[in-house]
Formats: structure tokens, sequence, C-alpha cells
């Protein structure tokens, strides 16, 4: 509907939204093609034909810090009060493959997430956890191989076979050089390593997703929604032609890739973009990569509500933001979800905090009828029109990714960066003008707030780590430890999988440290070109 021009409201992604939408605006479109049925391609409708009427999502909730005892007792109270999955948070130093008594890890050691330097921090992280019955998914990046593999041994640990553990690892190193940067190695090898993850895993733990590719991250660093899912998809297409180019069939490895986004408080446009994901994904998979196996252009993904928009200004606000967005990633179909506590923008979590988050999707879950019908929005003028908009602006994008080479050409040239950076500017300046109203930061303030009392990390962990370590080196093999890493050296050096000689190493009690310094000793170590 026409409208004067200076009253046209924008979208997150600088689409216009209209202030009325009728038959109009999906004039010419065709319902079979761009929606099909739920469950069936192009899945815009969902991936699975039942959706939540069947069951609802899993229910994550991320979560680590400290030592591994600690984190395992907060694990064993999401439990107990419903948590359905459970998604490990680890801190700086093991996302960068340190160990914990390293100079450089000092006064990060268990702050951010929780410290594991070795298969016996792992044992104890999940001691007393049922690892059958529950998925896990960890937030690990650069040395996902060792993670998985150290969830293998404890798993064997405990007479878990390793066909029985559901689980996830991010694995999705391409974001690190667009958004986040915890990498460790140069792309290609890393894009060499995520190979042989996806080879081990399809007969050593087959019910294992190898990878999540997150828009997550690029989101919190300021993309449009646009922007995260051209650039995720893109993410994904390489590591597609990286698995494809190591002589692997697509129909093979690529139902075990999984995906993950935000979910912002701009409701309407968030359902639109999980929609246009999975349309687009579909299409990628079948036309460009011959996927024939409905699983294999299936786009499966967690959501994580958006820790960029909450504000440590009154924080209980945040609970209603929360709500928001976690409404948004249930109404756009998302398979788990976890959502944030209202106090992130402080601090670590508090119990009470965590609690509260997994209550908001409880009450969505079992108090709403968004489960009793699926793909509720189907239809809907506005919807429709804003899932075809965000397409298309999301498609001009991955041919400009296209374009440069791919997405890892793309990353060296620092496309993606250069424009996330762009859009992160502008919602800046938006919010310092006001024009974007933020509750409690910019508008709706408080002349002073009240105190809040944050959960602090006790700082005698990294002394007690370092301790653990010391015990660990004077316990072990030395000799074997040493064997298993020349092994790994060696198959890094050639084209054998890296993961069995891997899994020996950290059995032998090498420490996550050692292992990733005898591959940056073959590989290398990446530094940005805008690092100098």
């Amino acid at each position: 509907m026409a409208q004067e021009a200076d009253s046209v409201r924008h979208s997150e992604s600088g689409l216009p939204i209209e202030p009325v939408y009728g038959p109009e605006a999906l004039d010419g479109w065709d319902p079979v093609s761009r929606l099909g049925a739920p469950g069936g391609y192009p899945f815009t409708r969902g991936v699975y034909p039942s959706m939540y009427t069947g069951r609802p999502w899993t229910m994550r909730q991320y979560a680590g810090f400290g030592t591994a005892r600690e984190s395992n007792a907060r694990y064993r109270r999401l439990i107990a009060h419903g948590t359905t999955g459970l998604s490990v948070a680890f801190d700086l130093p093991t996302q960068m493959g340190h160990d914990s008594d390293t100079p450089i890890a000092s006064g990060e050691v268990g702050k951010v997430g929780v410290a594991v330097d070795s298969v016996e921090d792992m044992r104890v992280l999940f001691g007393g956890i049922p690892l059958d019955r529950v998925s896990t998914s960890m937030t690990i990046n650069a040395p996902a191989a060792l993670l998985l593999l150290l969830y293998q041994l404890v798993g064997e640990e405990e007479g878990v076979a390793p066909g029985r553990l559901t689980g996830t690892i991010q694995n999705d190193v391409l974001k690190e050089y667009i958004a986040r940067g915890t990498y460790i190695f140069p792309p290609q090898p890393s894009l060499r390593l995520t190979a042989d993850i996806f080879r081990y895993c399809r007969t050593e733990i087959p019910r294992w997703n190898t990878i999540s590719i997150s828009g997550y991250h690029m989101a919190e660093a300021g993309a449009s929604p646009a922007q995260e899912i051209a650039f995720t998809l893109a993410n994904g297409i390489e590591y597609v032609r990286t698995a494809l180019a190591a002589g692997m069939d697509v129909d093979d490895f690529a139902p075990r890739l999984s995906f993950f986004f935000v979910a912002r408080t701009t409701l309407l446009e968030e359902v639109a973009k999980f929609r246009a994901a999975r349309r687009m994904w579909a299409r990628v998979m079948r036309e460009e990569f011959g996927a024939r196996d409905p699983r294999s252009q299936m786009l499966r993904f967690h959501t994580q509500t958006a820790g960029v928009q909450l504000t440590a200004q009154q924080p209980e606000v945040n609970l209603a933001r929360v709500t928001v967005q976690g409404l948004a990633a249930v109404l756009g179909g998302t398979q788990s979800l976890h959502t944030n506590s209202f106090d992130e923008a402080i601090a670590l979590p508090t119990d009470k905090a965590a609690r509260l988050a997994l209550r908001t999707q409880q009450v969505l879950a079992h108090e709403t009828d968004v489960t009793a019908t699926v793909d509720p929005f189907a239809g809907s003028y506005a919807v429709e029109s804003m899932t075809d908009d965000v397409e298309e602006e999301a498609v001009a994008l991955m041919r400009r990714v296209e374009d440069r080479g791919g997405a890892v050409a793309a990353i060296e040239q620092g496309f993606q960066k250069d424009e996330i950076e762009r859009n992160a500017y502008r919602i800046a300046q938006e919010t310092d003008s006001g024009e974007r109203v933020v509750v409690g930061l910019n508008r709706f303030r408080l002349d002073e707030e009240e105190p809040y009392e944050p959960l602090r990390v006790d700082p005698a962990i990294e002394a007690q780590q370092t301790e653990r370590l010391a015990v660990l080196r004077a316990r072990r093999n030395g000799r074997a430890v040493t064997r298993s890493l020349d092994d790994l050296r060696k198959a890094a050096e050639g084209t054998d999988n890296v993961l069995p000689p891997m899994r020996e190493a950290l059995r032998a009690r090498a420490t996550v440290g050692e292992v990733c310094d005898a591959l940056r000793g073959v590989w290398g170590q990446y530094v940005p070109t805008d690092a100098f």
C-alpha cells in the first residue's frame, strides 16, 4: 500500500515495512513452490510435518563457568528443572586451545565458560549425567574435534557406546574469522579438520551433528537478518564443497549439518528470516549439490535469544525481551532454543535467572497455543511478503560472496566483516540519536538503578586448574603421551584423518593445549590481515 516516503518504517535489514499488506502483496505468488507442505520441500513451513504438535522443541540452556565441578552442579539443577538438552560454554583458553596453566590464559580461566584441560575435567563435567539420554551441544569451534573426542572417551568410560551419543559441536571456524575471533589455525587446515570430523563421525558417532553453522555471532557483531542468513549459508556452501572435495558423497554427511541463528525482538522479520533460510538452503542443496535425501535439504537449526539486545539498565526488562525473542524462534520453527537470562548483560547468570529463562520456554510450550498448529503465519500477507524480501536481499549478498571467489576468499578480502561493521555502525548511530528506541537505555530511564548482586567467579579457580594439571602430568605415562603426539603430527603432515591419533593422545592424558600445540607446529597459526 502506498504511503508517504518519510513515514515508511524499515526492517532490521533496511527493507521497507508497509503499514498494511493485502492480496496484492502476493500477486503472482506460487504457494506450491514457495511454501510446500510442512516437512516437505522447500521446507518453508518447517522441517517436520507435525512440528510442535507432536512434541515441543528441545529446551537447551547454555551454561558453563568456573570449574567442571561447579558447571556439573548447574547442569544437574537444570535437568531437574526440566531442561531437555545441555549446552556447554567453555572458557576462552579452552576455546583457543590453551591449557589453564599457560601465561596467555592468566585471568581468563573459568570466566566466560568452564575450563576443560583434559579428559579428567570432562569426566567431572558430565559426572552422573546419563550421556545416552541427554543431548549435549558444545559451543566450541577451532578445537571442536578435541572436545568431541573427550566426550566420546567419557562416554566409553561410562559404558555408553559412541553410536548412542547425541548432540552437536559448533565446529564453525569460518564465522570466527568473520566475527568472533576464537580461531587457531589458518582457513585451509581448519577446513581439512572439519572434513576429518565429518568422516570420523559418519562411522564412529553417526547420530552426532557434526557442525552448527552459525549466524548468531555475526548477528551479535551487528549483522542484519539478511546478512546473518546470507553469510551463514555461504559458509555452509563452503563446508559442503570441502567435504565433496575430500571425496565424500553429499547425502552421506549433509543430514548431520545444522545451523545456529539469533532471535531478535523484531518478531515478524525474524519469523520471515527463518522461513526464508529454510527455503534458500533446500534449493542450494538440491539444485547446486544434487542432494536427493530430503534430510540433506533440511535446514535444522538451534536458536538463541539476542544477547546483544539485553541491557544492564533495568535488567528485569530483559525478561520481556527474551519472551518476545523466544516466541519469534518458536513461530519461526526452531528445533532447539536457548533463552538468555535477564542478568547476562551484567555477568554470568545466577541460578534464579537461569531458571526463569527456562521457565519462559516452558510457558511458551505449555501455556500458549503456538504449539497447537504448524506454521501459524503461513499465508500471512505481511509475513509471506517479508519472507520474500529477506530472501531476495540475502540471495543478492550470497552472489556478492560468490563473485569474490566464495566464503573463504571473501573472508580473506574482509568482505563479510566490512559489511557487518557498516551495519553495526548504523545501529549504533540510530541508538545514540534515539531513532532506535531501547527501553531503559535511551528512553524510559530511571534516575537511579536498583542494586543488583551478580554472580562472581572465584579467582582461585586458576590456581586449582594449574594444580590439577600438575598432578595429571606427574601421574600419566609421559612416553605414551609423546608417542601419541608424534603420531598426530605425522597424520597432520599427511592426508590421514587426524581424529584417531588425536583420540589416542587424549586417551593417554595429553592436554587440550598440548594437542593444539602439536597441530600449530604443523599447520601454523592464523594471523588476520588487519592485525598489523
